[in-house]
């Protein structure tokens, strides 16, 4: 699992300096993020054996909190222009 996660940190710090990304940067980043944050939470803190409860508690914040952060880049990016 440590491997994993080094590979997707890699894969960001390459996304971050491609200068091909640059127009999808932070919605990439940000997938990539809450990716990691799964694994993290699923494999390290043993979410996924623990209760439906407790696991909707972690992820349920996560896709809100990833939709208002796409949502908010989509609405700047369509007043910026």
């Amino acid at each position: 699992m440590a491997a994993l996660l080094t590979v997707i940190t890699l894969v960001e710090v390459g996304v971050f300096y491609a200068p091909v990304f640059h127009p999808v940067l932070a919605p990439t980043l940000l997938t990539l993020s809450a990716t990691k944050f799964a694994l993290v939470v699923m494999f390290y803190m043993h979410l996924k054996s623990d209760h439906m409860l407790v696991r909707t508690v972690f992820t349920r914040p996560l896709m809100l909190a990833l939709a208002v952060a796409i949502s908010l880049m989509l609405l700047f990016r369509l007043l910026g222009r």
